[in-house]
């Protein structure tokens, strides 16, 4: 067998930590689902009950790790965060049904949705795609992976943001309209999932601006806490 050749070293492979091991989850692909909460669909302008899931990609290198720190991103002047449970998978495949869907998820974590809004709006009104708003260095702050075994398949709860102290988002994990296995489900028909990959399963209504200087700290109930300073 022939080894290979590269024209300069591969970047490193984006990778979490998994909580209660030394061990690292690596990062393959990172799917959002959009508007996954009705109020934070009619708070973006739209009607929860006439769309289908939909979604959209960030690379596995956005992602941050825990605790970390979020530059504030070049060429936006309104960036947003927005809270989500994120559902790491451990194996993957085309087509998978819902019934079986949570068989292929091996733990869940915190992870923040930084948006540059301007972008994304302007973005809209030119029928545009979104990367230049969503796909951004640093743009998937994520928590570390907490495995299923220890946290079981999380479908109620808080999930919220507090920045400097006073809470800006909340909702419960209830409100999803798209719940975790019609979500990997539907994406399977799409994509074909794979071991490593990161969904971001939607944000409840209250998503908000921030600022240099800011703390962010991003919870779920039986995930933990993130934090996240803006810098």
């Amino acid at each position: 067998m022939t080894s290979r050749i590269y024209a300069f070293e591969p970047a490193a492979i984006p990778a979490l930590p998994i909580d209660g091991t030394k061990e690292l989850f690596p990062v393959r692909r990172i799917y959002c689902v959009g508007r996954n909460y009705a109020a934070h669909a009619v708070e973006m302008g739209h009607d929860p009950n006439k769309e289908p899931p939909f979604f959209f990609q960030k690379s596995p290198g956005n992602v941050s790790l825990v605790d970390g720190k979020f530059p504030y991103p070049p060429q936006s002047q309104d960036v947003h965060f927005e809270i989500e449970m994120v559902v790491a998978l451990g194996k993957g495949g085309r087509d998978i049904a819902a019934e079986s869907a949570l068989e292929h998820v091996f733990g869940y974590a915190v992870g923040l949705d930084m948006t540059r809004r301007d972008l994304q709006n302007e973005a809209k009104e030119l029928r545009r795609p979104w990367e230049v708003s969503k796909a951004f260095e640093h743009s998937a702050p994520c928590g570390p992976i907490l495995p299923v075994a220890v946290v079981g398949h999380p479908n109620t709860g808080t999930i919220a943001v507090d920045v400097n102290g006073e809470r800006r988002q909340t909702g419960d994990l209830s409100q999803m309209i798209w719940k975790v296995p019609e979500i990997i489900s539907y994406l399977s028909r799409f994509f074909e999932l794979g071991a490593g990959d990161l969904i971001f399963s939607g944000t409840p209504a209250g998503v908000g601006s921030v600022s240099r200087g800011d703390v962010m700290v991003g919870h779920v109930d039986g995930l933990g806490d993130l934090t996240v300073a803006v810098v």
